[in-house]
C-alpha cells in the first residue's frame, strides 16, 4: 500500500513509518527541514518538502497517496494559532483524500478529550465542550464527518516506551536539575499508557482492514502519578515528594490539572474491530528499568 504521514519524524511518527515499512507498505511523509527528510530516507520513506501550514501541499500529497493517510501530528500545548493551524490541515487531508475509494484517514487523537474525570469513556460519550485538548476534539469531528473517506480517530492514551515521549522525559528532566521527582497531591490518580510499538501496530491494522469510527487505544497496565514519581526518583537518585496543586498550576500553568486527573478508558472496540492486542509492558518498570536514561549533564 501507498501511506501518507503527517508527523512522520516525531516520536510516535518515526515508530509508525518503521512499522508500516516492516509491514512492506510504501511510505511519503511531511518533512518540513533537510534534516527530517534526511531521516525519512533513512527510515526508507520518501519525504514530501512542507509543513502542516502548507494546506495545497498536504491536499496534494494526500490526494496522491493511494491508499491511506495517517495524520500522526501532535502539539498538546496548544495555541489559538497552532489549533487554527491543525484543523485547517485536517481540512486540507481529508478533502485530498476524498474520493469514490474512500480510503482511510487515521487521525491521531487523545484520551484527554473526555475532559477532566469523565463518567463516560466510551467512544460514543459527548465529548465537553471543556477538556485539555479540545481542538482534538473538533477535528476528530472533521475526519469523522468528511464525506468519501473512511474517517477513523483514534484516542490514544499516554504512549510510552523507547525512551520517549515529552511528558515522561520532561519529568526525569525536572526531577535531574531540581533534586526531586514531583507528583501532585496525593498522586493516586490513574493513567492507562499505551506502548508506542504496541499503538503503531494499531494504525497498521486499522489501515489494512479499515474500520470507521472513533477507537480508544491504551495498554493494560496502569499507573499512578506517585508510582511514576517514586519510578523517576529511582531512576534520578532523587527523592519523590508530593507539591500542592496550586504550586503546580503556578509554576506550569492551569493546564496541568490534567495531571491530577484519573482516566479508565478501555480499548475493547479497537481489541473487537481490529484484533489488536496490547502487551503488558509498564511505564513504571520502564522507566525503573528500561528505555529511559538520565538526561546528559550540560
Amino acid at each position: 500500500m501507498q501511506i501518507f504521514v503527517i508527523g512522520g519524524t516525531g516520536y510516535f511518527g518515526s515508530v509508525l513509518v518503521e512499522h508500516l515499512r516492516t509491514a512492506g507498505h510504501a511510505v511519503t511523509a511531511l518533512a518540513r527541514s533537510e534534516q527530517s527528510a534526511a531521516r525519512l530516507r533513512a527510515a526508507g520513506a520518501e519525504p514530501v518538502a512542507g509543513s502542516i501550514t502548507d494546506t495545497a501541499v498536504l491536499r496534494a500529497a494526500a490526494a496522491a497517496a493511494a491508499d491511506a493517510v495517517v495524520y500522526a501530528a501532535s502539539d498538546y500545548t496548544p495555541t489559538a494559532q497552532s489549533t487554527e493551524d491543525e484543523l485547517a490541515a485536517v481540512r486540507a487531508v481529508t478533502e485530498g483524500a476524498a474520493g469514490a475509494a474512500a480510503k482511510p484517514v487515521v487521525y491521531t487523537s487523545t484520551g484527554l478529550v473526555y475532559g477532566f474525570d469523565p463518567v463516560d469513556v466510551t467512544e460514543d460519550a459527548v465529548l465537553p465542550e471543556v477538556s485539555a485538548q479540545p481542538v482534538k476534539a473538533q477535528a476528530e469531528r472533521i475526519v469523522l464527518g468528511t464525506a468519501g473517506i473512511t474517517g477513523i480517530a483514534v484516542r490514544a492514551g499516554l504512549v510510552f516506551g523507547r525512551g520517549g515521549t515529552g511528558l515522561v522525559t520532561g519529568l526525569i528532566e525536572a526531577a535531574a536539575t531540581n533534586g526531586v521527582a514531583t507528583y501532585i497531591g496525593d498522586g493516586s490518580n490513574a493513567w492507562y499508557p499505551v506502548h508506542v510499538d504496541d499503538l503503531a501496530d494499531l494504525y497498521v491494522r486499522a489501515i489494512e482492514h479499515p474500520v470507521a469510527g472513533v477507537f480508544n487505544a491504551v495498554g493494560s497496565v496502569p499507573f499512578t502519578f506517585r508510582e511514576l514519581a517514586g519510578a523517576i526518583g529511582d531512576l534520578t537518585g532523587t527523592p519523590s515528594v508530593s507539591v500542592p496543586l496550586e504550586a503546580a498550576e503556578a509554576q506550569m500553568g492551569p493546564g496541568v490539572r490534567a495531571l491530577t486527573t484519573s482516566t479508565h478508558l478501555l480499548a475493547t472496540k479497537a481489541r473487537s474491530a481490529y484484533g489488536w492486542r496490547p502487551s503488558d509492558r509498564s511505564l513504571v518498570e520502564d522507566v525503573r528499568h528500561g528505555s529511559y536514561t538520565l538526561p546528559p549533564r550540560p
